[in-house]
């Protein structure tokens, strides 16, 4: 009997080692029949270690109920012997709930004898089917842990949440045994701000390596925002591991943001925080109110920010007592929609006593308006004002794309990359006006656009006119591409009247092409020393796309030898044909998987007759190795993914993972430079990558170019022990500057002003 029980549980537990996704049913079904119903799992901290700070809290509880008992809720039990240690403490009145039949089913057949009064029950816990305030005590062991899948975000983390508070009791406690990591605290915390009163305790393991935290949330009648309190020494923990850092880092970023709040500063406040009245009555219209937010979770399929605010002229003559304003991810950041003087000229011109501006991002893409506003219209109505006509409606209106004309110059299918776009489009709202153009002109920008991700702008550049930025041999063979037919290509005719325009190659029209050059400023001492000693420094940009941020390096870094590498040879045709791209001796590309192209750097640099080799075989458009195996001085990461389902629309999955960066990192020299263009909105995604690039590389720094936009980052790795800290930046972004051969001044100024944003990780 012994010896099959160790059978199973060795077969339970290499289960477990293989269980990729801890949200799915199924999956715990399988794992809790092979585990057998006589022996529980415990995810970590065994009631002996619990005990001495569990016990205390829930004992010192008031009971609610007619019987003086305390009302607990176990949720996502599992066959943890928890609950059973609770009830034989006499803590008897305890509801165990988990999805898993499977476990309920063995929990119930081990207890029903010995703890008659236990209550186990069926239910996933993110939409749990019972009363409101019904509950003294929600405990949770791991359950919270489990639902934040990287891949999943924090939607089913959000819904549960929300239910684990709705049964709550007034003076309640939610307690959580947590690992702590650090999207997972991100959630906690910002979930227990306002009436909530919140303490976190470390619990106390001889023998694991792993710590448990005990993280309590009270809730209160008020609405006063507390910082959250600790148990024990933040500095003694942070010096142990880790964990323990990350925890002392998620606490005081938390408690900032509580006593910016408690001292007047904007939050970004939730749905619930708004329904508690945290900005006072909202049934009530007040003047000149403006208060950013997050809508959706429980019930709602969606997520969005917005921004409620009420006309600061309440007795103007309003057409709509309350109305909503969609504004699309391409004009989330125009002046008129981010900026708070802008958002007041919008409330103005929709004549709405009540304005709630909602921004749409890349989660929302390929949804029918329809389907946007049903998901939004039960929660707008829960902040519409007062209104004596019932019947009244509230009115969607839309900001439009933000293309004044758009012309579609080329189309190709590639069997790699799918459909492929390029096409020349003016905008409604330009940027600031490239030096040497008429102020009164139309800027026009040609973009390429992967059907796969529409929403995606892959590359996109600024058309001058012919003469003024290209030269004439470049006019040529221009007019030669766009003569050529290709099959399968459709060609569009472009209009005959008018000058002809040409793609500019010293103007940066994608801001985060900016933020990649502004990361040079980390390594301009070595950049300095290579250009004043005649030395060419080789950069390796892996994803061609129209070939516009290669171009700009081969005109403003006139001491660079760059190689390209593109998997899609149609890519380059569409940078030839439609973009100016041209290779040259400083300037060249390789088609080539850009996972195996490092790691052949990587196996060529153990042998320099190998590398020898690679030197004499090397061709300029190649599908071969690496020119000359040799060491990149600065590798950059370009490529979006082919799959974004897992939280990651750029790169691929592959281009982040361990084994690769560790092969960067043996690629690159030790003052080499490792960048990569981050697109995910995902924080669980993100923070997943720059932990991993944290663990290869000696240092990690970040840049987010614009404060509303939380899903574009660029990421730069460096190999040296020894790095400039981020106040020695600014003299580090003069050398750059001297560095940069740049036509255009406005350029220029744009890179180094990114510097300026350059956050170091580690």
């Amino acid at each position: 009997m012994g010896k099959k029980k160790a059978t199973t549980n060795n077969k339970a537990d290499d289960f477990l080692q293989t269980l990729e996704d801890f949200t799915s049913k199924e999956n715990w079904d399988k794992f809790f029949t092979l585990r057998g119903n006589d022996d529980s799992f415990e995810w970590y901290a065994e009631w002996p270690q619990l005990r001495d700070s569990l016990l205390p809290l829930l004992q010192a509880s008031s009971p609610s109920s007619s019987d003086g008992s305390l009302q607990i809720l176990v949720p996502g039990c599992g066959n943890s012997r928890l609950s059973e240690h609770l009830y034989d403490a006499g803590l008897r009145d305890v509801t165990n709930v988990d999805f898993s039949k499977v476990v309920i089913s063995d929990m119930l057949r081990r207890n029903i004898r010995s703890r008659p009064e236990m209550r186990w029950r069926v239910m996933d816990i993110t939409k749990l089917q019972l009363g409101d305030e019904s509950f003294d005590t929600v405990l949770d062991k791991g359950a919270l842990d489990a639902l934040m899948e990287p891949e999943v975000g924090t939607k089913l983390g959000s819904q549960y949440l929300s239910e684990a508070k709705r049964v709550l009791k007034p003076g309640g406690k939610f307690i959580c045994l947590t690992l702590a990591e650090s999207h997972v605290l991100a959630l906690l915390f910002s979930s227990f701000r306002f009436g909530w009163k919140m303490t976190v305790h470390s619990i106390s393991q001889k023998r694991s390596s792993l710590k448990t935290f005990m993280v309590v949330a009270e809730k209160e009648k008020s609405i006063v925002l507390h910082e959250i309190t600790s148990s024990f020494d933040l500095l003694s923990l942070g010096g142990n591991n880790s964990q323990g850092s990350g925890m002392c880092e998620a606490l005081e970023s938390e408690n900032q943001i509580r006593r910016e709040c408690n001292n007047g500063s904007d939050l970004l406040y939730s749905h619930e925080d708004l329904k508690l009245g945290v900005k006072g009555d909202l049934a009530e219209l007040t003047g000149g109110r403006r208060v950013k937010f997050t809508l959706g979770g429980q019930g709602s399929n969606f997520s969005y920010r917005a921004v409620l605010l009420d006309a600061q002229k309440q007795t103007e003559p309003f057409v709509y007592h309350c109305g909503v304003f969609l504004i699309p991810k391409t004009r989330a950041h125009e002046w008129l929609f981010c900026s708070e003087e802008g958002q007041w000229q919008v409330v103005e011109s929709s004549r709405a006593a009540r304005l709630i501006m909602v921004y749409l991002d890349r989660s929302h893409n390929g949804v029918s308006m329809e389907d946007i506003q049903n998901d939004l219209s039960p929660m707008v109505a829960q902040l519409a004002p007062r209104n004596d006509d019932e019947s009244a409606r509230i009115p969607y209106m839309m900001a439009s794309d933000g293309i004044k004309k758009r012309n579609t110059v080329h189309e190709v299918t590639s069997s790699l990359t799918g459909e492929v776009v390029v096409e020349d489009v003016v905008y409604e709202s330009t940027p600031s006006n490239p030096g040497g153009l008429s102020p009164s002109a139309d800027l026009a920008f040609r973009r390429l656009v992967f059907k796969r991700t529409e929403y995606l702008i892959q590359s996109e550049a600024l058309l001058v006119e012919d003469g003024e930025i290209i030269d004439q041999s470049q006019k040529e063979k221009t007019n030669n591409a766009s003569q050529s037919k290709r099959k399968g290509n459709k060609k569009h005719n472009q209009e005959s009247s008018g000058p002809v325009m040409k793609v500019s190659h010293d103007y940066l029209a994608s801001s985060y092409h900016a933020g990649i050059i502004s990361g040079f400023s980390l390594v301009s001492s070595y950049l300095k020393k290579a250009e004043s000693s005649g030395k060419m420094v080789k950069t390796v940009i892996i994803g061609l796309g129209a070939g516009l941020l290669p171009m700009f390096l081969h005109g403003c870094l006139p001491f660079f030898n760059i190689e390209a590498v593109e998997l899609d040879p149609v890519m380059l045709d569409v940078g030839k044909d439609y973009f100016g791209f041209t290779q040259n001796d400083r300037l060249k590309v390789h088609i080539a998987d850009g996972i195996k192209y490092i790691r052949d750097i990587t196996n060529s640099e153990s042998s320099s007759e190998k590398t020898s080799d690679a030197v004499s075989e090397t061709q300029s458009t190649s599908s071969n190795n690496a020119e000359g195996g040799t060491c990149p001085d600065i590798l950059i990461i370009d490529v979006d993914s082919a799959d974004s389902s897992g939280g990651l629309t750029c790169p691929a999955s592959e281009f982040v993972e361990e084994t690769f960066l560790l092969s960067v990192k043996r690629a690159l020299p030790q003052h080499g430079l490792f960048v990569v263009n981050l697109v995910s909105r995902s924080q669980s995604v993100k923070d997943m990558v720059v932990s991993r690039m944290k663990k290869v590389f000696d240092h990690l720094f970040s840049l987010q170019l614009e404060e509303e936009d939380d899903v574009n980052v660029v990421l730069f790795g460096l190999c040296s022990e020894s790095v400039i800290g981020e106040s020695d930046i600014p003299e580090s972004a003069v050398i750059l500057e001297g560095l940069l051969k740049c036509q255009r001044l406005e350029t220029k100024q744009s890179i180094i002003d990114a510097t300026n944003k350059l956050k170091c990780w580690k």
